[in-house]
């Protein structure tokens, strides 16, 4: 649920009577109407290993202007009565667009390695792009690292504990989870993939606007600065 300045814009889209923030803030407060809060989950992956580890190359310079430029990968998991759900995700900073997307019901290195390549094509196959991620085992193992090679990826991991440096994607985790699917029960792992796909692919994508892209959303705020890339 948005707040009543997104609301608002959202309304003003659609219709041809301009509607002021002030008026949709008292329908929603007169209705006990509220935005959703994001909750904290626990991590997920492991940094207790002994992999060879990258220097935080991003160093929670989360500000970029065209696409393809730095990235940040993140994996979070969901219940269902079959048991976890666990989501792989790649974001393209400019515009904090999806790129990458990968599920599994176990939480291993091909899980971040299947997103990885479907950002990899998505993206039109980019060079020199930074990729930011934890320190947690399936971004540092051998496979994992050979690939960010392979595809000319430049690897950059947070420090030890630090959730701050990586927040873009914590912060979208977040909005998924309580926008979208908290409080939700989903008896199937198969259930949930779609419900994830759908947030990802159709609504963040496509239709959720973000104040930081100028009310525009992801699609959009990417999609002009790739245009500005082309016509320089």
């Amino acid at each position: 649920m948005f707040g009543s300045v997104k609301i608002t814009r959202k309304l003003n889209e659609k219709s041809n009577v301009p509607v002021n923030h002030k008026r949709v803030e008292r329908i929603m407060n007169k209705n006990n109407i509220k935005s959703k809060v994001s909750k904290k989950f626990k991590a997920t992956t492991y940094s207790g290993h002994k992999l060879p580890v990258a220097e935080n190359i991003l160093n929670r310079d989360f500000n970029v202007d065209k696409p393809n430029e730095k990235m940040v990968s993140d994996i979070t998991y969901l219940w269902t009565d079959e048991g976890w759900l666990y989501i792989a995700a790649i974001m393209d900073l400019c515009g904090q667009k999806i790129i990458g997307l990968s599920m599994s019901e176990r939480m291993t290195k091909d899980l971040v390695i299947n997103t990885l390549n479907d950002a990899y094509q998505r993206s039109g196959k980019p060079i020199g792009a930074i990729l930011h991620s934890d320190r947690g085992s399936q971004y540092c193992s051998n496979e994992y690292q050979y690939l960010l090679k392979k595809y000319d990826f430049v690897c950059s991991m947070s420090r030890k504990g630090n959730c701050w440096d990586n927040a873009p994607m914590e912060s979208f985790w977040g909005k998924m989870k309580c926008e979208w699917l908290y409080g939700n029960h989903y008896k199937t792992r198969e259930e949930a993939r779609a419900a994830v796909f759908e947030y990802i692919y159709i609504f963040y994508n496509r239709e959720r606007i973000h104040a930081s892209n100028g009310y525009m959303t992801p699609e959009q705020y990417y999609r002009n600065a790739l245009k500005k890339v082309m016509v320089a």
